[in-house]
């Protein structure tokens, strides 16, 4: 017998549909010659079974004509909550279900975006300056102005895409873009601009060896590489390799395998860097859990380009975590 895969796509976020191109599109790479393939899709309603039949939440199962089937592992694809916040993985950590993505403390680490920010700069990593706006904070404009500049970034603090995300050149537009961000989020991040370039590095561990794809260069037309850009092609280069010195290259190669160490990656992940005009430094943006996986995503080209196969990844990272089970 095959085993059993749930490719779990969906989710209760702004992201829901991003996140079911993305799952469909692994479910459809994903070698059938050795394993059973099941789409799964959660929403605040219903999580279904190939669209048809539900699961048992007690130990995600389903009855398809009287018999019961449990799965042997799960591909989790959902991006934001509850797949890229760590909900789902303590779920399946309860019920002894392995699965393919980051564990559930580094899925919300990472998932909040200022505490894993000042966590790695603990490790020399360096940062954007940046505050944290919690729900009963007041607003003081001119106080964060001042500690910060502008223009500034205002992100929902915990998201795992630009969703909310402002970027504010003047201080009237600070409180309204606040309000923005809380829709997504109920902290809100509010980080100081570094001029550069948006250098991103696909990242990922098959059979305990860590190795970061080759980097990209987004270049977006918009004011900041943002959810509209993200997602439409004519807004947005992504150039790889990023063409940056050699030196660079192998620079954040060597950054992004760091950190996906000092977090406890699992899986498939990228992070996102700045490369600052000022002082030529890699600074960490975030780090994205469960990335786009599309077939227009970048870690696919990253994959593609790196004459990775994406199917033989996928075996090798649902082998490994059947085998750890």
């Amino acid at each position: 017998m095959k085993p059993k895969i749930a490719v779990i796509y969906g989710g209760f976020s702004s992201e829901r549909q991003i996140s079911i191109s993305s799952g469909q599109y692994v479910a459809s790479i994903i070698d059938k010659n050795l394993f059973q393939v099941y789409e799964v899709d959660i929403s605040t309603k219903k999580w279904l079974v190939n669209g048809k039949w539900v699961i048992d939440r007690n130990d995600f199962s389903f009855y398809a004509d009287g018999e019961k089937t449990k799965f042997d592992a799960a591909v989790i694809v959902i991006h934001g909550t509850p797949g890229e916040d760590g909900k789902l993985q303590s779920y399946f950590d309860m019920i002894g279900l392995p699965y393919v993505s980051c564990n559930a403390l580094c899925s919300a680490l990472t998932f909040n975006k200022f505490y894993s920010n000042h966590y790695l700069a603990n490790f020399n990593i360096a940062i954007a300056k940046s505050i944290i706006i919690r729900p009963d904070d007041e607003i003081h404009e001119k106080q964060i102005i001042d500690q910060l500049g502008l223009p500034v970034f205002v992100k929902p603090n915990a998201g795992g895409s630009s969703f909310g995300t402002t970027k504010v050149k003047e201080v009237s537009q600070l409180t309204p873009a606040i309000e923005k961000a809380r829709k997504e989020s109920h902290e809100v991040m509010v980080e100081s601009f570094i001029k550069g370039r948006e250098i991103t590095v696909g990242v990922l561990k098959v059979n305990n060896h860590v190795q970061a794809l080759t980097p990209c260069e987004i270049r977006s037309k918009n004011e900041f590489f943002d959810y509209e850009a993200k997602y439409n092609p004519e807004l947005n280069q992504e150039i790889i390799p990023a063409p940056i010195p050699t030196q660079k290259l192998e620079e954040a190669k060597y950054l992004a395998e760091k950190i996906y160490r000092l977090l406890n990656c699992s899986g498939i992940v990228r992070i996102d860097f700045i490369l600052a005009e000022k002082d030529q430094k890699f600074y960490f943006l975030e780090l994205n859990s469960i990335p786009g996986m599309t077939a227009a995503s970048i870690v696919p080209k990253m994959l593609k380009y790196d004459n990775l196969n994406i199917t033989e990844i996928y075996t090798g990272l649902i082998r490994e975590v059947m085998n750890k089970s």
